[in-house]
């Protein structure tokens, strides 16, 4: 059970309702996630914005960011994400057999090796980012990662670490 109560449209502010139903709009539902920053508006909006300039819009597929953020989620201990974002892999289409692939046999899984690669680095970055060798992050670039690809993914990387730690601390009720 959640540490904090969550917010519903029925006690929250009009500029928390107005990006509730932004978000609702995106996924026709306002996840818990939301609810809790919804006691700070300002954060609320901060990282609505980030989720969707991360996750909505760039150059890598959506296919690659959802199996990043499962991916760090899951190294993170976040039952919560991974419930999450493996459902959005299955909202964009991603079967079950497909999922199995991508959570328990990565280098099977249907990616360039340029995605693996960033895929990879991501996980690497987030569990131990002083530790990446140097021949390592020129693997990245040697299958074609460009620099705005490889932010793109630490991106993803960032704010799913981010809201793994928010979430857990919390106790946030997984609502997926």
């Amino acid at each position: 059970m959640a540490r904090i109560t969550l917010a519903t449209n029925d006690n929250t502010e009009q500029k928390v309702t107005t990006i509730f139903a932004e978000i609702e709009g995106a996924f026709g539902m306002v996840p818990n996630l939301f609810k809790a920053y919804a006691h700070h508006p300002p954060l609320l909006h901060a990282n609505w914005n980030k989720v969707k300039a991360v996750m909505m819009e760039g150059s890598l597929s959506r296919k690659l960011k959802e199996t990043i953020a499962v991916h760090v989620s899951k190294d993170n201990s976040c039952s919560y994400c991974v419930a999450a974002h493996t459902g959005a892999l299955h909202a964009i289409g991603v079967t079950d057999e497909e999922l199995k692939t991508i959570l328990d046999d990565l280098e099977n899984a249907d990616f360039t090796p340029k995605e693996k690669a960033l895929i990879g680095f991501a996980r690497k970055a987030n569990s131990n980012p002083l530790r990446i060798p140097d021949d390592e992050f020129a693997a990245l670039q040697k299958n074609g990662a460009s620099e705005a690809e490889i932010v793109e993914a630490l991106g993803v990387m960032e704010l799913f670490t981010a809201f793994n730690k928010f979430l857990d601390s919390l106790e946030v009720d997984i609502d997926f």
